[in-house]
């Protein structure tokens, strides 16, 4: 395990010491989406051919365009062939920007900061933004989340709070919102989804899609998660928010509610 992890923190290392020059320059960007691509292992994205060849200008230095040329179909491609990058003139450089922004901004970026940090067109950043938003989307069938695992809801939108607030007008509110569902893995990944309503069912059937089994949940005292107590194999343990209790030792749903935080102030 150490030695998986030194090996995952050596690799971001070398790409963060090599991102400042992909966001600089478009050979050096060229070259470092190359490199995370194929691994020094270029081959045809048409075909799957390893046996390619990058071409030269005339000064006998790479090619302006950046082409390679596959031996097997005998066509010209790029990196961008087969990737998000493919149909779009904006330069490599500003896509590595982007992506390096948008991987290190927690509350998330938008469009209009890519604009004016690159100078692309704002309609050019906005579609640049869609493209790796897309490419960013979770695996369709991610890995279970096991160890301990915190649970909590929360409800995203609604109008705006009234400069005077009663009861009513939170009921009011509260029911224009979108009731979104996290689990979350201590010190590791997030599953999240809105949902009609938030149910004892409805979070049960989530929670056994996303956990396994023998991981152990920690929820806030809720009655939808009542029925945690008897049928999880790995154990639910609570805190009791009504009471001022927010963490119990190493029980606490504090990671899940910093996530929610991060989720409200980046939209």
């Amino acid at each position: 395990m150490a030695r998986n992890q030194g090996k995952v923190a050596e690799q971001k290392t070398e790409i963060l010491r090599a991102l400042p020059l992909a966001c600089s320059d478009e050979t050096e960007a060229v070259e470092f989406i190359e490199k995370l691509r194929w691994n020094g292992r270029p081959a045809c994205p048409r075909c799957g051919d390893s046996n390619v060849s990058q071409m030269a200008g005339k000064n006998g230095e790479r090619n302006a365009r950046f082409l390679w040329r596959c031996q097997g179909c005998k066509r010209q491609f790029t990196v961008r062939i087969g990737s998000i990058f493919e149909d779009s003139r904006i330069p490599l450089r500003v896509w590595c920007h982007a992506f390096w922004r948008a991987c290190s901004s927690k509350k998330g970026v938008s469009a209009l900061q890519i604009h004016r940090e690159t100078g692309v067109s704002y309609k050019s950043a906005l579609f640049l933004m869609h493209r790796i938003r897309f490419a960013m989307a979770a695996d369709p069938r991610p890995p279970k989340l096991a160890g301990i695992v915190e649970a909590d809801e929360t409800f995203v939108g609604g109008k705006p709070r009234p400069a005077k607030w009663h009861r009513h007008v939170e009921r009011e509110a509260r029911s224009s919102k979108v009731p979104v569902f996290a689990a979350v893995e201590r010190g590791g990944r997030v599953r999240a989804r809105p949902m009609d309503r938030v149910t004892s069912a409805t979070v049960g059937s989530v929670l056994s899609e996303c956990m396994e089994p023998s991981a152990e949940i920690h929820t806030d005292e809720s009655r939808v998660y009542h029925f945690l107590g008897r049928p999880w194999p790995g154990g639910h343990q609570t805190v009791n928010h009504s009471y001022g209790e927010y963490a119990r030792g190493n029980v606490t749903t504090n990671t899940v509610e910093g996530f929610f935080s991060l989720l409200k102030r980046g939209l």
